[in-house]
């Protein structure tokens, strides 16, 4: 099957994770404000950006294409409280406090669209990931990094961040910032993409 595949975001991570596929892609990001129900789970925050960002993206699409959107969203979680990117250093150094020697959550929500055919696949994958204590120097020379301001919880496990995570439970990906597994499985049983 000789299908238009489009990644629908600006993300370099998720951009790399779906080189591992051996497909041929392109990204079209969107780059519309994201507005949200604050009432909303994790689960479903991420769900619904998910598809909100697919959305964007088709709708500037010719809707007769052969295609397949792919987009996604990641939020952290410590217990009810939602962390997205930090506003600024201040609220990284926040956020790091509250994770640091805690267990969160880290949400993420894929939404799979075939343009042609209408069929759409939207889920979401969560990983656990337990922090070290960090001490207020360390928050601090990491902060001045800049890695923390990109990344939803104000930290990269791929990168520096890595050496605040004791353990994780379920997909290191989904961290990253994309559930490759899953997302494989969805794209060979329900969309018969194969690589």
């Amino acid at each position: 099957m000789n299908k238009r595949v489009i990644l629908a975001s600006n993300s370099p991570r998720r951009r790399e994770l779906m080189g591992n596929f051996g497909l041929d892609f392109e990204v079209i990001a969107d780059n519309t404000p994201e507005c949200v129900d604050e009432n909303l789970t994790p689960e479903e925050i991420v769900c619904f950006l998910a598809e909100f960002k697919g959305n964007n993206v088709i709708s500037t699409l010719d809707s007769s294409q052969d295609a397949i959107v792919i987009s996604a969203d990641t939020v952290v979680a410590v217990n009810d409280t939602v962390l997205g990117k930090p506003k600024d250093e201040s609220d990284a150094e926040k956020m790091l406090l509250l994770l640091s020697d805690n267990v969160h959550t880290v949400y993420t929500g894929v939404c799979v669209k075939d343009i042609c055919t209408k069929k759409s696949v939207v889920f979401c994958e969560k990983t656990e990931v337990f922090f070290k204590k960090l001490d207020i120097m360390e928050i601090k020379d990491y902060i001045n990094t800049g890695e923390p301001m990109d990344k939803a919880g104000a930290y990269g496990i791929q990168n520096r961040g890595a050496l605040f995570v004791k353990k994780i439970c379920g997909d290191y990906f989904n961290v990253v910032g994309l559930p490759v597994c899953r997302l494989g499985e969805v794209l060979k049983k329900d969309f018969e993409l194969y690589f």
